[in-house]
C-alpha cells in the first residue's frame, strides 16, 4: 500500500488489523448478504456487528450470576449476619492499614 494510501485511512480502519475468515454454505452466505442488504450495511459490516452483539450478551450472562429467592436469602442472611473477624484478620487488617498510611 503506498504512503498516500496509507494516510488516507481512517483511524478506525488502521486499527483493524486481525483478519477472520470463516466457511459456509451458499445457503447462509445468501441469507447473511440479504439481511445486510435490507439494513444498508455491507456483509462485513453486518457478521461483525452481529457477531460482536452475540458475544456481547453471551459474556454478559456468562458473567451474570443468577439466584433463586431462596439463594438470594441465604446470600443477603449470610452479609447481614457475617461472623466477627477472627483475630488473625484483625492483624492483617490493621498491618494492611500500616503499610497504606506509610
Amino acid at each position: 500500500m503506498s504512503s498516500l494510501a496509507t494516510n488516507a485511512l481512517t483511524e478506525s480502519q488502521k486499527s483493524k488489523i486481525a483478519r477472520l475468515e470463516a466457511r459456509i454454505t451458499l445457503e447462509q452466505k445468501g441469507l447473511l448478504s440479504r439481511a445486510a442488504e435490507l439494513q444498508g450495511r455491507s456483509l462485513t459490516d453486518f457478521v461483525v456487528a452481529c457477531a460482536c452483539e452475540t458475544a456481547t450478551r453471551t459474556v454478559r450472562e456468562h458473567e451474570t450470576m443468577t439466584l433463586s429467592a431462596r439463594d438470594r436469602k441465604v446470600f443477603v442472611a449470610a452479609l447481614l449476619h457475617a461472623p466477627a473477624p477472627a483475630p488473625r484478620l484483625r492483624k492483617a487488617a490493621r498491618r494492611y492499614k500500616q503499610l497504606r498510611s506509610a
